[in-house]
């Protein structure tokens, strides 16, 4: 499993003699990670029961129980969100993209590592990072950059400047209002039979994945964010934006200029031209 840094446990909670190397989410836990969980989500406690010697940042209104205490290092505080973010900033820890060592294909930057399929047309200007891994017969028009852990599956269409792997945002603040960043360590997945429209961006999970599935058509200029799940057979249609940690069902259209909110659009649905859902 990848360790993306090393810090001692030790440094927040006393005689907790373990290294944490990644973030984990509640989704997804793994051993040795560092997480938070919010007040709404206190119920889901018991994942912290199946993974060992992690930091975990805890609500302070809520008792730690004694089995997850002895398990891991917990912190109680009043913010385990901005608690996690500060994490990374104390330890001086980010996760941008390397300078790979790359070759040039039809005017193409491919890094060494890449992987790529059979029958694909790869257009001038384009940027392929080494954690990328491509299908068959796929299609990346000139300019587009596709850095990060990112996934792409056969028969995809990515125009002109669309952009894959960015970081999404996040806007914590410490208790003297300065920003905290989070960095994102999450993947992209991108199923068969997808397109990805002209100055397209699609951000990485920040944690966990950002996925876009089977035969869903993304229009040019939209932002789909990370931890974002999109169903099959969906349309996003141009200059729509999407707020993190979301999802659209199967079959929906989302119509031009509209704006989603961290919420599950229902299958079958219809978000008109302008809109802003917020629930």
């Amino acid at each position: 499993m990848k360790k993306y840094f090393e810090v001692k446990a030790d440094q927040y909670v006393a005689g907790k003699n373990f290294l944490v190397y990644r973030p984990a989410s509640l989704k997804n836990p793994k051993n040795n990670s560092v997480m938070f969980i919010m007040e709404k989500y206190i119920d889901n406690i018991d994942v912290f029961r199946k993974v060992k010697d992690c930091l975990i940042f805890w609500p302070d209104k809520f008792e730690i129980p004694e089995d997850i205490n002895n398990m891991h290092a917990v912190v109680s505080c009043a913010s385990p969100h901005t608690e996690f973010a500060r994490f990374f900033s104390a330890n001086s820890i980010t996760y941008l993209p390397d300078i790979e060592d790359v070759k040039l294909v039809n005017g193409a930057y491919i890094a060494k590592n890449a992987i790529i399929g059979n029958n694909c047309k790869i257009f001038p200007g384009v940027y392929i990072g080494g954690e990328v891994k491509i299908g068959n017969n796929v299609y990346i028009g000139s300019g587009a950059k596709i850095v990060g852990e990112v996934y792409i599956g056969n028969n995809v269409v990515i125009r002109e400047n669309a952009v894959l792997g960015v970081d999404g945002l996040t806007t914590d603040r410490d208790e003297n209002g300065r920003a905290l960043t989070i960095p994102q360590f999450g993947k992209i997945i991108i199923e068969d039979d997808v397109q990805i429209g002209v100055s397209s961006i699609v951000a990485r999970g920040a944690i966990d994945e950002t996925r876009i599935c089977r035969g869903s058509k993304i229009d040019a200029l939209c932002w789909i964010s990370h931890n974002l799940y999109i169903d099959e057979d969906t349309f996003v249609v141009c200059g729509t934006m999407t707020l993190g940690s979301g999802s659209i069902g199967k079959r929906c259209l989302v119509s031009a200029n509209s704006t989603l909110m961290a919420i599950h659009v229902g299958d079958d649905s219809i978000v008109g031209a302008g809109a802003v859902v917020t629930k």
